[in-house]
């Protein structure tokens, strides 16, 4: 309770700090990515008649964004307009801004990148990435499939990401289970950076629905296997799986099915790679929803948000 009281003074000092600040410096317009603190920035900038634009990469808004909506001069989304609870003439489709580097991939592409990660053209490739920090449920699963994979499939080769604290144990793991040659067709990293690189090289991609991935992997247009994390707050990660499953643009694999019975994985990844039709199919579906200009397009509306009394000359 004591908590409680001392949070709610701290709400109220910081709408009449907001509120001081922006009548200070008086921004043109005011852009909320979500996060808490932009709720008494945007309302602060609501007294003083500032606009401001609100912006959303997940199906499900986040509350910051649900509190300052009312007031909000337009809302940006990830996804088509009609899934979202915005009021539809304010609310506009810009997709998420990406890194540069996530481009269409083209069988020229492709080739170039199997290159630079030293993966034959002609083989198959899977590439697993559970989050930055690597999702534990992911590693069992894949530590069960792998072996069965590439025992499967002769020319398939696998990379995974495992996650910072957990590539110690996979290595172990791996070690154990895989023959000599087995080893040389697989590669495990804790974290990469050039993540474009190898998931643009790979026929089929096993990860999480983060939207940021999910909309870098649209871009590509590559073939996904998504596991959702149920337990992260908002529930973001299930709805997002939803709507590509729905939509036929991804293979969607429930946690609690997969914990049942890792050899699923196996499975699902065993079907899809030997249907390139499919993969393709995937591919080009997940791609239709790709906004590769979302930088610019978020650019462009909210420079519209300012009226031209106040708008800087070179805008």
């Amino acid at each position: 309770m004591f908590k409680n009281l001392r949070d709610a003074l701290y709400v109220v000092i910081g709408l009449y700090q907001s509120w001081q600040l922006m009548g200070k410096l008086r921004p043109d317009v005011i852009f909320s990515r979500g996060g808490f603190v932009s709720v008494p920035v945007c309302l602060g900038g609501a007294l003083h008649h500032i606009p401001y634009m609100t912006h959303d990469s997940d199906p499900i808004p986040s509350l910051a964004n649900r509190i300052i909506a009312r007031w909000a001069r337009v809302h940006a989304v990830a996804l088509p307009t009609n899934i979202y609870p915005y009021p539809q003439a304010k609310t506009v489709t810009t997709g998420i801004p990406l890194n540069a580097k996530f481009v269409p991939v083209t069988a020229t592409l492709e080739r170039k990148y199997r290159q630079e990660i030293d993966v034959p053209a002609k083989a198959k490739l899977l590439f697993v990435i559970g989050g930055g920090l690597g999702s534990q449920l992911i590693n069992r699963a894949m530590a069960e499939a792998v072996p069965h994979l590439l025992h499967e499939f002769p020319d398939l080769y696998v990379v995974h990401v495992v996650g910072r604290i957990n590539q110690a144990e996979m290595e172990a793991r791996y070690l154990k289970d895989l023959t000599a040659a087995q080893q040389q067709r697989l590669r495990v990293f804790d974290f990469i950076h050039d993540v474009y690189r190898y998931s643009g090289a790979a026929d089929l991609i096993i990860a999480r629905a983060g939207a940021t991935n999910l909309a870098e992997f649209a871009v590509q247009g590559r073939a996904c296997v998504i596991i959702p994390s149920a337990v992260l707050t908002g529930g973001h990660q299930l709805e997002n799986a939803r709507y590509l499953a729905e939509q036929h643009a991804a293979v969607v694999m429930d946690e609690t099915e997969l914990a049942a019975d890792p050899n699923r994985l196996a499975k699902q990844v065993s079907a899809l790679m030997k249907d390139s039709q499919q993969r393709d199919e995937l591919g080009h579906k997940l791609h239709e929803f790709a906004q590769p200009h979302a930088a610019q397009r978020i650019t462009d509306v909210l420079f519209d948000q300012i009226t031209p009394q106040t708008a800087p000359k070179d805008a």
